[in-house]
């Protein structure tokens, strides 16, 4: 699995002709896991070890989705993992409005543009952990890693016009060190585009858990809601007139990974899942 940590004995040296062996696998710390979809309690481990996650979106083409933002700092959470947020290509569309729905947490967010990629603050951020590139097709994460660690090489891509996804250019995970020992080294592991990201093995409380700027108004729930908008005397809807319009997005995108009905009202394309 990307990111384990084993034990060898042989020649490691990668000299042609040289052979080493694994013997032991150790302890894994933390195992990053999505699911095929939501109704799909067979989890996929992604990532094994990695302290940190990457959540890479991008200001437009493709646009960004709120949605796969959730999931991810959902799974991240879940996994013990620290999230962070990078928004790429900012020089060609206001990112403003949409890292709204998440000002509110204590996740680190990152800008970057083609003229100025956050290399010395991403730089800073990657040291001493293991971090996990996240998010869909075409969003920059390869031309992040490559930028980062120059003798990556890896391929990149374009989004499709008719479409608006991005194509796999990546098709397998890929750790690579990053730093020196110098300046402080860590590793970032570079992932396939994901198209879904499924949080069927995640338990309620945990995807629950993962919305702690709800989580007084949640904690006002009596014993039991199940936080749907028709759920009598759910708080989250006695108070929804005063949360932010942030919250209220965030209040909808929770209902909707819970598999709760949602507000009537709140249209289709407010919720950008």
């Amino acid at each position: 699995m990307i990111g384990d940590s084993v034990q060898v004995v042989g020649d490691i040296s990668g000299s042609p002709g040289t052979l080493g062996r694994i013997v032991k696998l150790n302890e894994r710390h933390t195992l990053l896991r999505r699911s095929a979809d939501d109704s799909d309690k067979v989890e996929r481990v992604m990532v094994a070890n990695a302290t940190q996650m990457l959540i890479v979106v991008a200001a437009t083409n493709p646009e960004p989705r709120v949605g796969l933002v959730d999931r991810s700092l959902a799974a991240a959470y879940d996994a013990g993992i620290k999230p962070l947020l990078c928004i790429t290509k900012t020089d060609l569309a206001d990112p403003s409005e949409f890292l709204s729905h998440f000002a509110a947490l204590e996740v680190p967010v990152f800008r970057s543009s083609a003229a100025a990629p956050p290399l010395a603050e991403l730089g800073a951020a990657l040291r001493d952990n293991v971090t996990v590139f996240i998010g869909h097709s075409g969003v920059g994460k390869s031309t992040l890693i490559n930028a980062l660690v120059p003798a990556a090489n890896r391929a990149t891509g374009h989004v499709n016009a008719v479409t608006g996804r991005g194509r796999h250019t990546s098709s397998s995970s890929v750790a690579l060190r990053f730093g020196s020992s110098n300046s402080g080294s860590g590793w970032v592991i570079d992932t396939p585009g994901v198209r879904s990201f499924g949080l069927g093995h995640i338990s309620t409380a945990n995807v629950i858990g993962s919305f702690q700027d709800l989580a007084a108004v949640i904690a006002e729930c009596p014993r039991g809601c199940s936080h749907a908008a028709t759920t009598p005397d759910c708080e989250l809807t006695l108070q929804q007139d005063k949360l932010t319009a942030a919250q209220q997005a965030r209040l909808q995108s929770l209902r909707r990974l819970l598999g709760v009905a949602a507000s009537p009202a709140f249209s289709e394309q407010q919720q950008l899942t």
